[in-house]
């Protein structure tokens, strides 16, 4: 059978019921196209939510300046090692909302346990309880960053068909229809790009603030470990 033949089986029905299948799919995707909007909105918000939410606690958990860590330190280090354990309590919770001061009450109320299991223990609440937090939303903005784009291209991708589908139906079509589906696809694109490069600077920003923030937790528990843990005179003395 020859191709002639082959599209003379075609009834006149066969081809309305094609093209009324072609229109669905058109408006379909136009549909789906204008709803590409409201999940790049979603993922605009959801994203900033993160970095708001990141910024606060890191802000609120790290002391403003390294000099003001030390000057922390230095009045609570003395306390320690001379067993002040009430007077360095106070210390401490004068400065709760910070994420040191908090480490080491519980250092504190556990300091029997022995220093390695008393290291072991700050190690888990420092990943578990300080880092896990922020991780996560870090996680969030990070996929808010690469989710835009892709929300983005589809978008483009399925507005790009509805511009092509009135055109594939051979009816006479205005060119302003087709210039507007070609600029909402253009413009999911740009909302995409909107919504990357400004999170990636300000996910790179909150990086570098958390490991500020681990840092400085990091070299200030060594700092009150460090003053808890035995001398030799009395592990010697102990051993007498």
């Amino acid at each position: 059978m020859n191709i002639n033949a082959l599209f003379q089986n075609f009834s006149h029905s066969d081809f309305s019921t094609l093209a009324a299948s072609g229109m669905q799919m058109n408006d379909l995707a136009q549909q789906l196209g204008h709803a590409c909007f409201a999940f790049l909105g979603f993922n605009f918000f959801w994203g900033l939510y993160c970095v708001i939410v990141s910024w606060r606690r890191t802000k609120q958990l790290r002391f403003r300046s390294h000099q003001d860590q030390e000057e922390f330190l230095n009045e609570l280090l003395p306390k320690l090692k001379a067993g002040a354990f009430d007077e360095a309590t106070e210390i401490c919770e004068a400065k709760s909302l910070r994420a040191l001061p908090r480490l080491i009450l519980t250092v504190i109320a556990n300091r029997r346990i022995g220093h390695d299991a008393l290291r072991e223990q700050v190690g888990e609440l420092i990943q578990r309880d300080l880092m896990g937090p922020l991780e996560q939303k870090l996680g969030w903005v990070a996929t808010t960053i690469k989710t835009g784009p892709l929300l983005g291209l589809f978008g483009t991708v399925l507005s790009m068909i509805a511009a092509f589908g009135r055109i594939g139906t051979g009816e006479k079509v205005a060119p302003h229809m087709i210039a507007l589906d070609i600029s909402i696809a253009l413009i999911c694109t740009a909302l995409g790009l909107a919504t990357a490069i400004p999170f990636s600077y300000l996910l790179n920003n909150l990086n570098i603030k958390t490991r500020e923030l681990l840092e400085g937790v990091s070299s200030g528990m060594t700092h009150v470990l460090s003053s808890l843990r035995p001398s030799k005179n009395k592990v010697a003395a102990n051993a007498r």
